[in-house]
């Protein structure tokens, strides 16, 4: 028997205004959903000190669960550290590029200050020594609970623009490595241009002033490996306590433009998916006249391509920005455009609406009033038919009689020298570009198998 796709949510009893747990799980199962997914986010409530564990939340949570038959992801807290950190090794903190995004907020180059998720150096000894602490303790906890489904690993994971001194002297290690001469380097990259030449690898720059287009892009390069790193650190450090029967998923996101758009610029979703047994997802996508089926396609595509196989949407909106609330049905149409495009599993981020602190604009399955509506009702018409229909939609192949390559390596050539229009008006980028592309694809009219020709 196939096993059923996966439905649900997100949920953080530890973010809740008041108690809710019993009623929260009672209407998740009532909703037809069959799974959720915690403690991703907040390091700083489970050791509150280093060295000290409280998983009091975690265990009410995985309690409340198994009381109503539901799965569990367990996530890796390790992508917004605690205040302790930044306080006992400021060094921790990363220093972004100017202009560089996290999190919707331009990083003006100076050095990170505690308050944002993803600030950290992801490869620093001290977090790292923290992190595993923090993982092998959860794991340690929570390795036995028959709920548990799955672990993600960390959240969203990028470089986030680091380019602090000791990923600089990483980078130079690198391509000492790689070029084994620094006259290979300067012939390759072309430094001798405007004096860019490096005569001595001590007087190497720092890259974030260079206006050499090959250097920079290799640090991106370098950067994105970095990531492949420390997920694979993470999922080594997982597999020690997984069972035969769980997964491991990471829910890699998209270049951000409004909605989930195009390759990431900080990854290589298709290197890091090597660290994981099921590829995970986060497809944001716009409602209403403004939905046209690409964005929900494309994400998918891609996502099937990291495994050769079907990939689980960790997370996409039930309602979120007050231009993303769906029309009646749409949330339907948006569940099954998932399904139809090869996921496993659909889950919503997030069950319940946030009450204070940052993301309250972003409502869940149930608004601010905590009560059952309109979106509540749509999801569990959903979660019904799910049941119903599971055994016939789980594990649905497509076969793509197009394929389209991609390459962070181009992508980041563009970031340099994107290619500019005739008046001027706007550079276009290496995501403008495949998109353009995917979509016409994405439009062209359905083509009988017969009429296509032999090659």
């Amino acid at each position: 028997m196939k096993s059923p796709i996966l439905y649900g949510a997100a949920y953080y009893d530890e973010y809740m205004p008041c108690e809710r747990l019993a009623e929260d799980m009672r209407l998740i199962k009532e909703a037809g959903m069959n799974t959720i997914r915690i403690a991703e986010s907040t390091w700083g409530t489970m050791e509150p000190e280093r060295g000290q564990f409280n998983f009091s939340h975690i265990d009410r949570a995985l309690d409340a669960a198994e009381k109503q038959g539901l799965r569990v992801i367990v996530g890796t807290p390790t992508y917004a550290i605690p205040t302790w950190m930044a306080r006992e090794c400021p060094d921790v903190m990363l220093v972004p590029e100017a202009g560089s995004i996290c999190n919707g907020a331009v990083l003006d180059g100076g050095h990170e200050l505690y308050g944002r998720r993803q600030n950290m150096d992801i490869g620093h000894p001290y977090y790292r020594t923290c992190a595993e602490e923090m993982i092998r303790a959860l794991m340690e906890h929570v390795r036995d609970r028959s709920c548990i489904i799955g672990y993600q690993l960390d959240n969203e994971t990028k470089y986030y623009g680091n380019a602090n001194a000791r990923i600089q002297q990483a980078f130079r290690a690198w391509l000492k490595k790689r070029f084994g001469s620094l006259e290979a380097l300067n012939r390759a990259f072309g430094l001798n241009y405007w004096s860019n030449r490096i005569n001595s690898w001590e007087d190497f720059p720092d890259v974030r002033g260079t206006i050499n287009g090959s250097l920079a892009s290799s640090f991106d390069e370098f950067r994105r490996g970095t990531v492949k790193d420390f997920l694979l650190w993470q999922a080594g450090i997982v597999r020690e306590y997984l069972h035969d029967d769980q997964f491991i998923t990471q829910n890699f996101d998209y270049e951000w433009r409004g909605w989930s758009f195009g390759i990431q610029p900080q990854v290589d979703h298709f290197q890091c998916a090597e660290a994981v047994s099921l590829a995970g997802v986060d497809i944001y996508h716009p409602t209403q006249s403004a939905l046209t089926g690409t964005e929900i396609a494309f994400g998918g595509d891609v996502s099937r391509s990291l495994k050769k196989s079907n990939y689980l949407v960790v997370e996409t909106e039930a309602q979120g920005f007050p231009q993303w609330t769906p029309y009646p049905g749409q949330l339907r149409l948006q569940a099954f455009s998932h399904l139809a495009s090869g996921a496993c599993g659909v889950m919503y981020w997030h069950w319940h609406s946030l009450h204070n602190s940052w993301e309250t604009y972003w409502k869940g399955v149930l608004s601010h009033d905590l009560k059952p509506g309109r979106i509540y009702h749509e999801v569990q018409a959903i979660g019904r038919e799910l049941e119903r229909l599971s055994s016939h939609l789980q594990g649905l192949r497509k076969e793509n009689r197009v394929a389209m390559l991609v390459s962070n390596e181009a992508l980041s050539a563009l970031e340099y020298h994107p290619i500019g229009d005739v008046l001027r008006e706007r550079d276009f980028k290496y995501n403008d570009v495949v998109r353009w592309l995917y979509d016409a694809l994405y439009r062209l009219p359905a083509v009988d198998d017969a009429r296509l020709p032999s090659i």
